[in-house]
């Protein structure tokens, strides 16, 4: 019997947007189709993660939707993607929030990281990764082409749901991320709770 896998139109087509190879100092080095830059063992690309907050302290989770070609119906951060071929940072995250959950908010950039692993046989993710917090209360619009459920949880839950499901509920990036920026940023995090909003002039401009 073969073994065919269902998957969505929407994301059969954003597979041939063209994607922003880098080198690990995050040089672009080429292009490549977002399909190419997954399989095998994937091929390092620029990438972004966006973790939202509201006013309560509260991170925006999303479960991905189940047409997804890597980690589908995994609960993983706000939102997460890819510049084109020609697309700042600061545009792509903007696009993508939108698109994806109808929310527009200022983003700190909090940090740069590398990460490289593979989803069983589907393909691998093999990203520089910018990472970004923001703080809205408005309710989300979600994409159901890529989100299947979201949810609002506190950062001392989340914590206990990692540490007691981990790797069997959620995306191993947002894993590496939260351990990083709840160990690393926590003072900013906090911070968005008490303001209301992130500092003006810390984005990054790739």
């Amino acid at each position: 019997m073969l073994d065919v896998q269902v998957r969505d139109p929407i994301e059969s087509r954003s597979d041939s947007d063209m994607l922003i190879l880098v080198d690990p100092a995050d040089n672009e080095v080429g292009h490549l189709s977002k399909r190419s830059c997954h399989d095998g063992g994937g091929i390092l690309h620029r990438a972004f993660s966006l973790l939202i907050f509201n006013g309560r302290g509260e991170l925006l989770l999303q479960q991905r939707a189940a047409s997804k070609r890597l980690w589908p119906r995994y609960w993983s951060n706000s939102c997460c993607s890819h510049p084109r071929r020609f697309e700042s940072i600061a545009v792509a995250t903007a696009r993508r929030l939108r698109e994806e959950l109808g929310l527009s908010c200022r983003l700190q950039f909090l940090y740069k990281f590398q990460y490289q692993v593979a989803f069983q046989t589907a393909g691998s993710e093999n990203e520089l990764c910018s990472v970004f917090i923001g703080v809205t209360d408005q309710p989300p619009r979600i994409d159901h082409s890529e989100i299947a459920a979201w949810r609002w949880v506190s950062p001392e839950r989340l914590s206990e749901e990692l540490a007691d499901q981990g790797t069997a509920r959620f995306t191993p990036w947002f894993m590496l991320e939260w351990e990083r920026v709840w160990r690393d940023h926590r003072e900013a995090v906090l911070a968005l709770r008490a303001s209301g909003h992130p500092p003006a002039g810390n984005q990054v401009l790739k």
